[in-house]
Protein backbone atom coordinates (compact mmCIF):
# COMPACT_ATOMS: atom_id res chain seq x y z
CA UNK A 1 0.00 0.00 0.00
CA UNK A 2 1.65 3.36 -1.18
CA UNK A 3 1.08 6.19 1.45
CA UNK A 4 0.88 10.02 0.29
CA UNK A 5 2.84 12.03 2.80
CA UNK A 6 0.44 15.17 3.72
CA UNK A 7 0.63 18.82 1.95
CA UNK A 8 2.00 20.38 5.27
CA UNK A 9 4.79 17.55 5.50
CA UNK A 10 5.62 18.12 1.89
CA UNK A 11 5.50 22.34 2.29
CA UNK A 12 7.73 21.91 5.49
CA UNK A 13 10.71 19.05 3.72
CA UNK A 14 10.85 21.68 1.19
CA UNK A 15 10.87 24.82 3.04
CA UNK A 16 14.03 23.17 4.90
CA UNK A 17 15.59 22.49 1.86
CA UNK A 18 15.11 25.82 0.00
CA UNK A 19 16.29 27.10 3.43
CA UNK A 20 19.67 24.89 3.50
CA UNK A 21 20.40 25.31 -0.28
CA UNK A 22 19.92 29.33 -0.09
CA UNK A 23 22.18 29.27 3.46
CA UNK A 24 24.74 27.20 1.90
CA UNK A 25 25.72 29.40 -1.55
CA UNK A 26 25.91 32.73 1.02
CA UNK A 27 29.42 33.44 2.22
CA UNK A 28 30.65 34.78 5.48
CA UNK A 29 32.23 37.51 3.64
CA UNK A 30 28.82 38.41 2.19
CA UNK A 31 27.04 39.23 5.44
CA UNK A 32 30.22 41.23 7.37
CA UNK A 33 31.53 37.92 8.91
CA UNK A 34 35.23 37.15 8.99
CA UNK A 35 36.08 33.51 6.89
CA UNK A 36 37.98 31.21 10.27
CA UNK A 37 41.28 29.06 9.10
CA UNK A 38 39.03 25.91 9.90
CA UNK A 39 36.07 26.60 8.65
CA UNK A 40 34.40 23.57 6.57
CA UNK A 41 30.72 24.37 6.55
CA UNK A 42 29.93 25.78 3.19
CA UNK A 43 28.18 29.30 2.94
CA UNK A 44 27.08 30.27 6.70
CA UNK A 45 26.26 28.33 9.34
CA UNK A 46 23.12 27.58 11.01
CA UNK A 47 23.98 29.69 14.00
CA UNK A 48 25.34 32.45 12.08
CA UNK A 49 21.70 32.42 10.28
CA UNK A 50 20.14 32.48 13.35
CA UNK A 51 22.46 35.43 14.89
CA UNK A 52 21.96 37.62 11.99
CA UNK A 53 18.18 36.80 11.96
CA UNK A 54 17.59 37.62 15.61
CA UNK A 55 15.91 33.85 16.17
CA UNK A 56 17.29 31.01 18.38
CA UNK A 57 20.17 28.82 17.11
CA UNK A 58 17.44 25.48 18.22
CA UNK A 59 14.30 27.05 16.34
CA UNK A 60 16.25 27.47 13.13
CA UNK A 61 17.83 23.87 13.37
CA UNK A 62 14.57 22.76 13.99
CA UNK A 63 13.05 24.95 10.39
CA UNK A 64 16.18 22.85 8.88
CA UNK A 65 15.03 19.70 10.41
CA UNK A 66 11.29 20.12 9.10
CA UNK A 67 9.79 20.09 12.14
CA UNK A 68 6.03 21.45 12.77
CA UNK A 69 7.12 24.48 14.19
CA UNK A 70 5.35 28.18 13.35
CA UNK A 71 6.97 30.34 11.79
CA UNK A 72 5.82 34.68 11.70
CA UNK A 73 6.03 36.57 8.72
CA UNK A 74 8.17 38.79 10.48
CA UNK A 75 10.41 35.71 11.14
CA UNK A 76 10.36 35.28 7.27
CA UNK A 77 11.34 38.79 6.64
CA UNK A 78 14.54 38.78 8.59
CA UNK A 79 15.52 35.21 7.12
CA UNK A 80 14.58 36.57 3.46
CA UNK A 81 17.26 39.67 3.97
CA UNK A 82 19.48 37.31 5.80
CA UNK A 83 20.28 34.90 2.80
CA UNK A 84 19.92 37.59 0.46
CA UNK A 85 17.10 36.63 -1.43
CA UNK A 86 16.13 37.95 -4.47
CA UNK A 87 12.33 39.13 -4.41
CA UNK A 88 11.71 35.70 -6.52
CA UNK A 89 13.77 33.85 -3.97
CA UNK A 90 12.04 35.63 -1.18
CA UNK A 91 8.11 34.91 -3.09
CA UNK A 92 8.92 31.47 -3.10
CA UNK A 93 10.18 31.42 0.59
CA UNK A 94 6.82 32.60 1.76
CA UNK A 95 4.59 30.37 -0.27
CA UNK A 96 6.21 27.20 1.05
CA UNK A 97 5.99 28.77 4.98
CA UNK A 98 1.95 29.46 3.78
CA UNK A 99 1.88 33.04 5.24
CA UNK A 100 1.62 36.37 3.64
CA UNK A 101 4.97 38.97 2.65
CA UNK A 102 4.67 41.79 4.82
CA UNK A 103 6.84 43.42 2.32
CA UNK A 104 6.12 42.25 -1.19
CA UNK A 105 7.99 44.45 -3.25
CA UNK A 106 11.26 44.35 -1.04
CA UNK A 107 14.16 45.42 -3.15
CA UNK A 108 16.29 41.90 -3.89
CA UNK A 109 19.35 42.72 -1.30
CA UNK A 110 22.17 41.45 -3.59
CA UNK A 111 21.98 44.61 -5.29
CA UNK A 112 22.91 46.76 -2.15
CA UNK A 113 23.85 50.22 -2.55
CA UNK A 114 27.91 49.56 -2.66
CA UNK A 115 26.87 47.06 -5.88
CA UNK A 116 24.50 50.05 -7.71
CA UNK A 117 27.54 52.43 -6.88
CA UNK A 118 29.81 50.46 -8.52
CA UNK A 119 27.65 49.71 -11.26
CA UNK A 120 27.84 53.42 -11.70
CA UNK A 121 30.88 54.20 -11.54
CA UNK A 122 31.84 51.32 -14.33
CA UNK A 123 29.94 53.50 -17.38
CA UNK A 124 30.27 54.23 -20.15
CA UNK A 125 31.52 51.00 -19.90
CA UNK A 126 27.51 48.95 -19.98
CA UNK A 127 27.19 46.67 -16.74
CA UNK A 128 24.22 44.81 -15.25
CA UNK A 129 23.44 42.62 -11.96
CA UNK A 130 21.73 38.94 -13.58
CA UNK A 131 21.07 36.28 -11.82
CA UNK A 132 21.11 32.76 -12.82
CA UNK A 133 17.84 32.79 -14.06
CA UNK A 134 19.15 35.92 -16.57
CA UNK A 135 16.57 38.31 -14.80
CA UNK A 136 18.00 42.16 -15.05
CA UNK A 137 18.04 42.87 -11.31
CA UNK A 138 20.18 46.45 -12.14
CA UNK A 139 22.01 48.35 -14.87
CA UNK A 140 24.02 51.48 -15.00
CA UNK A 141 23.10 54.23 -17.67
CA UNK A 142 25.02 52.68 -21.16
CA UNK A 143 23.58 49.22 -19.97
CA UNK A 144 20.15 50.69 -20.36
CA UNK A 145 19.78 50.80 -24.23
CA UNK A 146 22.74 48.56 -25.42
CA UNK A 147 20.52 46.06 -26.41
CA UNK A 148 17.07 47.38 -26.08
CA UNK A 149 15.13 50.64 -24.03
CA UNK A 150 14.97 48.23 -20.60
CA UNK A 151 13.26 51.38 -18.64
CA UNK A 152 10.36 51.02 -21.44
CA UNK A 153 9.61 47.02 -20.65
CA UNK A 154 7.81 45.93 -17.66
CA UNK A 155 9.68 44.27 -14.60
CA UNK A 156 8.99 41.13 -15.62
CA UNK A 157 10.00 40.98 -19.08
CA UNK A 158 13.79 42.10 -18.13
CA UNK A 159 14.96 38.96 -18.38
CA UNK A 160 17.65 38.09 -21.43
CA UNK A 161 16.73 35.05 -22.53
CA UNK A 162 13.43 36.49 -22.71
CA UNK A 163 14.36 38.99 -24.63
CA UNK A 164 17.20 37.12 -26.80
CA UNK A 165 13.48 35.09 -28.01
CA UNK A 166 11.07 37.30 -27.87
CA UNK A 167 11.95 41.28 -28.53
CA UNK A 168 12.71 42.36 -31.74
CA UNK A 169 15.10 45.20 -30.79
CA UNK A 170 17.19 42.93 -29.05
CA UNK A 171 17.14 40.19 -31.51
CA UNK A 172 19.08 43.15 -33.51
CA UNK A 173 21.32 43.85 -31.73
CA UNK A 174 22.96 40.61 -31.74
CA UNK A 175 24.67 39.69 -34.64
CA UNK A 176 25.49 36.05 -33.89
CA UNK A 177 21.33 35.57 -32.58
CA UNK A 178 21.14 31.72 -33.45
CA UNK A 179 24.34 30.68 -31.85
CA UNK A 180 23.86 32.84 -28.89
CA UNK A 181 20.74 31.72 -28.03
CA UNK A 182 21.53 28.18 -28.31
CA UNK A 183 24.37 29.32 -25.89
CA UNK A 184 22.06 30.87 -23.64
CA UNK A 185 19.22 28.26 -23.60
CA UNK A 186 22.35 25.77 -22.57
CA UNK A 187 23.35 27.83 -19.94
CA UNK A 188 19.84 28.12 -18.60
CA UNK A 189 19.66 24.40 -18.52
CA UNK A 190 22.49 23.80 -16.53
CA UNK A 191 21.41 26.11 -14.19
CA UNK A 192 17.84 25.13 -14.02
CA UNK A 193 19.13 21.52 -12.52
CA UNK A 194 19.26 22.79 -9.11
CA UNK A 195 15.75 24.77 -9.25
CA UNK A 196 13.55 22.60 -10.93
CA UNK A 197 11.42 22.58 -8.01
CA UNK A 198 11.19 26.18 -8.42
CA UNK A 199 8.31 28.02 -9.34
CA UNK A 200 9.73 30.74 -10.76
CA UNK A 201 12.15 28.96 -12.67
CA UNK A 202 9.10 26.55 -13.86
CA UNK A 203 7.10 29.56 -15.04
CA UNK A 204 10.01 31.48 -17.15
CA UNK A 205 10.46 28.02 -18.95
CA UNK A 206 6.63 27.63 -19.74
CA UNK A 207 6.44 31.53 -20.75
CA UNK A 208 9.57 30.42 -23.00
CA UNK A 209 7.82 27.45 -24.64
CA UNK A 210 4.64 29.05 -25.16
CA UNK A 211 5.89 32.51 -26.90
CA UNK A 212 9.13 30.93 -28.94
CA UNK A 213 9.00 27.81 -31.38
CA UNK A 214 12.81 28.65 -31.73
CA UNK A 215 13.07 28.03 -28.05
CA UNK A 216 11.06 25.05 -28.06
CA UNK A 217 13.68 23.87 -30.98
CA UNK A 218 16.98 24.69 -28.86
CA UNK A 219 15.39 23.57 -25.62
CA UNK A 220 14.55 20.25 -27.19
CA UNK A 221 18.53 19.62 -27.81
CA UNK A 222 19.05 19.30 -23.89
CA UNK A 223 22.53 20.75 -24.38
CA UNK A 224 23.95 22.40 -21.15
CA UNK A 225 27.21 24.70 -20.53
CA UNK A 226 29.13 26.30 -17.96
CA UNK A 227 29.18 30.13 -17.49
CA UNK A 228 31.57 32.14 -18.71
CA UNK A 229 32.46 35.44 -20.77
CA UNK A 230 33.38 35.81 -24.33
CA UNK A 231 33.91 38.70 -27.29
CA UNK A 232 30.90 39.60 -29.07
CA UNK A 233 30.18 42.23 -31.24
CA UNK A 234 26.97 44.27 -31.03
CA UNK A 235 24.99 46.31 -33.16
CA UNK A 236 23.01 49.60 -31.08
CA UNK A 237 20.89 51.01 -33.27
CA UNK A 238 22.32 54.69 -31.90
CA UNK A 239 26.09 54.61 -32.23
CA UNK A 240 26.70 51.18 -34.69
CA UNK A 241 28.34 48.06 -34.34
CA UNK A 242 30.62 47.36 -31.08
CA UNK A 243 33.24 44.95 -29.94
CA UNK A 244 33.10 44.03 -26.48
CA UNK A 245 34.14 41.57 -24.22
CA UNK A 246 31.74 40.31 -21.81
CA UNK A 247 32.60 39.41 -18.37
CA UNK A 248 31.56 37.89 -14.87
CA UNK A 249 32.80 39.45 -11.36
CA UNK A 250 30.45 36.91 -9.16
CA UNK A 251 28.59 38.60 -6.14
CA UNK A 252 28.89 35.02 -4.15
CA UNK A 253 29.11 31.38 -5.55
CA UNK A 254 29.33 30.76 -9.25
CA UNK A 255 25.29 29.91 -8.63
CA UNK A 256 24.35 33.31 -7.67
CA UNK A 257 23.86 36.94 -8.95
CA UNK A 258 26.87 38.32 -11.05
CA UNK A 259 27.55 41.57 -12.25
CA UNK A 260 27.84 41.31 -16.04
CA UNK A 261 30.29 44.42 -17.65
CA UNK A 262 30.81 44.58 -21.61
CA UNK A 263 33.84 46.01 -21.72
CA UNK A 264 35.09 47.25 -25.50
CA UNK A 265 37.97 45.76 -27.14
CA UNK A 266 39.11 48.11 -29.83
CA UNK A 267 39.23 52.36 -29.41
CA UNK A 268 36.45 52.88 -31.50
CA UNK A 269 33.88 50.77 -29.57
CA UNK A 270 35.48 52.43 -26.61
CA UNK A 271 34.20 55.83 -27.87
CA UNK A 272 30.70 54.71 -29.58
CA UNK A 273 30.26 53.22 -25.72
CA UNK A 274 30.96 57.23 -24.41
CA UNK A 275 28.63 58.47 -27.03
CA UNK A 276 25.82 55.93 -26.17
CA UNK A 277 26.16 57.28 -22.54
CA UNK A 278 25.68 60.79 -23.39
CA UNK A 279 22.71 60.13 -25.96
CA UNK A 280 20.99 57.94 -22.94
CA UNK A 281 21.84 60.60 -20.28
CA UNK A 282 20.15 63.35 -22.83
CA UNK A 283 16.93 61.29 -23.66
CA UNK A 284 16.55 60.94 -19.82
CA UNK A 285 16.71 64.61 -19.12
CA UNK A 286 14.37 65.36 -21.94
Amino acid sequence: MTTVAPRTDVRRHELAEFLRSRRERITPEQVGLVRGPRRRTPGLRREEVAQLSAVGVTWYTWLEQARAIQVSPQVLDALARTLLLDPTERTHLFALAGATDPAPHTLCPSVTPVVRAVLDQLDPVPACVQNSRYDILAYNTTYRRLLCDLDALPPEDRNCLWLAFTDPDWRDAMTDMPAARRLMAAKFRASMAEHLAEPAWKALLARLEAASPEFREVWARHEVVGPGGRAKYLRNAQVGTLHLEQTNLWLGPAAGPRVVAYVPLDERSRERLRRLHELTLSAAAA
